[in-house]
This record gives structure tokens, C-alpha cells and sequence, in this order.
């Protein structure tokens, strides 16, 4: 989690000062390196020592440490959103269906190419190696990311892998039942409240020695710090102030996709044998009138 969602964080959960600082540091972020400590309290109805008490609630030993790491990130962050498009609110109320549509299919592209750049080809190495020595993966998450962890379970499953993925309120149960033999994929975009589930079930993997794989955001979380292996969420999207998880869920789609191509590519041709010829035994009575997709038995 980037410290700019610590911050809106703290807005949205806290009814005091910390919301307040919070509130005028987002909404000032691009103009706030120019205010000295002493204004940013006069503006904020707060005081020098208040605000080293909010550095220090985020992590942070002082205000100078902390507008440090702001201002790095709010140039850092700048310098990589999605070119002229929010990925927040990519589209407006006067916004027509052509913008729109225009407006989604670019946001996915640059999620695509931010995700892209974030992943390493070693680190999926190694999470694809995990996969494919589990004798059985189990997949955490909340709604709508178990959603997406339904797809690739299907496609784990498809080659012969072994997977489920752990209902939100039998989590603790199923993860008490792994072993080191077993893989667990976490999938958290903050990743950053071990009292909540996904994260909750770190404390019961852990003890048990499971492998995980984290799918979360950039910058330190409770999850990153825990994982055996992470695998990077382009980060552009705000906590709560957005239309939906347009960006967010095209690269954690982008993501297990790759995943579960590397770890088909493990074992490339059993499983192209297997895949094709469990697809035509499971659904051979399927029809279509399109040419280009039919198949004849030599396909």
C-alpha cells in the first residue's frame, strides 16, 4: 500500500485531526512541498506537535521524515498514472457512449502496461515453481477477487492441479488444514489489515509453513512483509473514491493469467495433450455456426 492510501485511509476511519491533516494533504499534494510546517497547522486547525503525532501514526518518526516519502511519492506518482486518464473516474457525467467506451478501452491498455513493467519475469518464475510443486492452492480473497481466483482455478484445474478457492468465512478453517506441500495464493489490494480477512489467515499459513503468493499493491503492507513471493497490482486506483475497480481488476486478470501460462508452459506438452483432449471429452456436444472456430478431429 502506497502511503497516499495510508492517508486516505485514515480519512475515511478516523473522525478527529488525522482526517482533517489527511483531507488537506491529498487535496493540496501538488502545492504542499511549498508549505512550511508551522502553515499546514494554521491551515489544518491543528499544531507542530499534532502533526508529528499523524507522521508518526503512518510509520514514521517525524514530519520532516514523512513529507520526505510524500513528496517522493506524489512526484514518483505523477510521473506514472495512466496518461490522461483517471483511473478513478476514467469518464464523466456529459461523458458520451463513444468516450466512454474509448475512455475503458485505453484505461485497460495502460493498467496492461503499468502491470507489465511492474512484473518481473524471475519472481514468476518463482511463483509459477510454487504452483507447480503444490500438491494442492488454495486461493484467499474477498469480492470481487474471488471472482477472479474462480477463473484461475478453473484453469488450474484444467491441467490437473488441484485447487479451491477458500470461502471468506471458512478461511481460517481451510488454511489451518495446509502444509508446506501445499501453495496459498492471497490476493489483497491493500493487503494491510491482518485482522481482516484475506490477511487474517497469514498468522494460520505462517506456523504452517505454506508458501504464499501475494497479489497485492505497490509500497510496504502487512501482506508484501509475509509473502514468500509478490506479484505487483498497478497501484493507480484510490481505496474508496472511485466509480468501480476498472484498472485494478485488469491486472490482477493480466496477472494469473500469466501465472497460469508459466505454469502450463512447466510442463508444456502433457498439458496441451491433456487440455485438448479433456475439452473434447467434456464438451463434445458443443455446436457453433462461425467456421473459424469449428474443429475437425485432426485440430
Amino acid at each position: 500500500m502506497y502511503l497516499y492510501q495510508k492517508i486516505e485511509e485514515v480519512t475515511h476511519q478516523k473522525n478527529d485531526s488525522r482526517q482533517t491533516i489527511g483531507d488537506y494533504l491529498l487535496r493540496h499534494r501538488q502545492s504542499i512541498k511549498a508549505q512550511s510546517m508551522q502553515a499546514i497547522a494554521m491551515e489544518t486547525f491543528t499544531s507542530k506537535p499534532t502533526l508529528v503525532r499523524f507522521a508518526q501514526s503512518l510509520g514514521y518518526s517525524g514530519w520532516r521524515e514523512f513529507m520526505y516519502a510524500f513528496e517522493h511519492e506524489v512526484a514518483n506518482y505523477d510521473h506514472n498514472t495512466y496518461g490522461d486518464v483517471d483511473p478513478n473516474f476514467p469518464f464523466d457525467a456529459e461523458a458520451s457512449t463513444l468516450e466512454i467506451i474509448e475512455r475503458l478501452a485505453q484505461l485497460r491498455l495502460e493498467s496492461l502496461k503499468s502491470t507489465v513493467n511492474l512484473l518481473q519475469p524471475d519472481v514468476l518464475d518463482q511463483a509459477a515453481q510454487l504452483i507447480f510443486q503444490a500438491q494442492n492452492v488454495v486461493i484467499f480473497g474477498t469480492s470481487p477477487n474471488t471472482y477472479y481466483g474462480e477463473t484461475f482455478k478453473r484453469n488450474l484445474i484444467s491441467i490437473g492441479k488441484s485447487t479451491r478457492v477458500a470461502p471468506t468465512d471458512e478461511g481460517g478453517l481451510i488454511a489451518n488444514t495446509m502444509n508446506p506441500h501445499d501453495c496459498a495464493l492471497v490476493i489483497s489490494y491493500s493487503g494491510n489489515n491482518p485482522a481482516v480477512s484475506p490477511t487474517s489467515n497469514l498468522k494460520i499459513l505462517l506456523p504452517h509453513d505454506v508458501p504464499i503468493i501475494a497479489l497485492t499493491s505497490g509500497g510496504d503492507n502487512y501482506l508484501r512483509d509475509y509473502a514468500t513471493v509478490t506479484l505487483n497490482i498497478s497501484s493507480k486506483e484510490k481505496l474508496y473514491s472511485k466509480i468501480t475497480n476498472f484498472a485494478t481488476e485488469e491486472s490482477i486478470l493480466f496477472l494469473l493469467n500469466s501465472l497460469f501460462a508459466k505454469v502450463f508452459s512447466l510442463n508444456y506438452s502433457q498439458n496441451r495433450a491433456s487440455k485438448i483432449d479433456h475439452s473434447r471429452s467434456l464438451e463434445s456436444g458443443r455446436q457453433a455456426s462461425f467456421q473459424d472456430i469449428l474443429e475437425t478431429p485432426s485440430d
